[in-house]
């Protein structure tokens, strides 16, 4: 059975807010969270941008059934891989087994603000191989000494270890990576309903029946209106529209409302389900349903209403999901 989640959007949300809707998502019924790790939001109007990391762990805390995952971090510049090993690790043990590791080679957005730049694709890839394989000797709890092309580490143990060790889903976008990050990762993170993406992990993966596929959807649910729904999606998720080749590159929010200033209400209604209506809000979940993925998590578009959506929408949608 397909697992549906519900996307803690720390671009759109503040800390407690975030905290708030992560309890009412589980006892709306969801499977799993999992939270955006930004520095910055995509647009202005979108207004936060907490630390995912101390939001997972006081959300470990709040709820007690939920899976958890980061949705996903990029362990190369704004973090050391090392460090992100420990913090994994411990949010692991407040989970009590519930936390997924998600992993990426991130976006200029978040990433420049500790001033080393913004490498390019290639060389974000090379990072991103080297930061996993430290993460997963650290994992084993040996001291560890490591000299790559990018990172060192000297001497380096975690001394907190969940038993059940920390699962890693690796972000990929097409058959190189596939081949490259399925031997390292445990489960494929993907934001396009890309049947080959999944046949071809499972295919290049030693995780086997054990490997799940993740993906992602925005929607935005409103109790009357369709045209106000469009109307916020428009306001708070145009930036969506440019695709990660141009996503991943931006350095501002300022960078992505220029990108993004064309973008009409229409073109934005087309390629996101707005609206009260439950039943077209769950069919556009369809093509990750036929694409093979085993979990996906929605993201409701905007802070305003979200008390109201997951109160009163989301336990009918939900039915609706499993019902495809």
């Amino acid at each position: 059975m397909v697992r549906f989640g519900y996307t803690l959007m720390t671009e759109q949300s503040g800390p407690r807010e975030l905290v708030r809707y992560a309890v009412a998502a589980e006892e709306a019924g969801f499977d799993f969270e999992v939270s955006s790790d930004h520095y910055s939001p995509w647009l202005t109007e979108q207004g936060h941008a907490p630390y995912a990391w101390t939001l997972l762990g006081a959300v470990a805390q709040a709820t007690s059934r939920v899976e958890l995952a980061t949705y996903v971090t990029c362990p190369t510049v704004r973090y050391h891989p090392a460090v992100v090993a420990q913090k994994a690790a411990t949010l692991q043990l407040l989970a009590e087994g519930r936390f997924i590791l998600g992993l990426g080679s991130g976006e200029n957005l978040n990433e420049h603000v500790v001033g080393e730049g913004w490498p390019a694709v290639a060389a974000r890839q090379d990072m991103l191989e080297e930061a996993v394989q430290i993460i997963r000797e650290l994992h084993t709890g040996e001291l560890v000494t490591y000299d790559g092309a990018y990172f060192r580490v000297d001497s380096a143990r975690i001394w907190d270890l969940p038993e059940e060790g920390v699962p890693i889903g690796l972000a990929v976008s097409g058959e190189k990576s596939i081949e490259r990050f399925a031997p390292l990762g445990d489960h494929l993170i993907a934001v396009e309903p890309d049947e080959e993406l999944v046949k071809g992990w499972a295919a290049a993966s030693g995780s086997g029946a054990a490997s799940r596929s993740i993906g992602q959807l925005p929607i935005c649910w409103h109790p009357t209106s369709k045209e106000a729904a469009v109307e916020q999606a428009h306001e708070q998720f145009r930036w969506f529209g440019g695709g990660w080749g141009v996503n991943a590159d931006l350095p501002t929010p300022a960078g992505f409302a220029a990108a993004s200033q064309f973008v009409r209400p229409e073109d934005v209604g087309g390629s996101i389900a707005c609206g009260p209506d439950l039943d077209e809000i769950a069919e556009s979940f369809r093509p990750y349903l036929e694409a093979g993925f085993t979990d996906v998590a929605l993201v409701q578009v905007g802070d305003e209403g979200q008390d109201e959506f997951l109160a009163e929408a989301a336990p009918a949608l939900l039915e609706k999901l499993r019902a495809l």
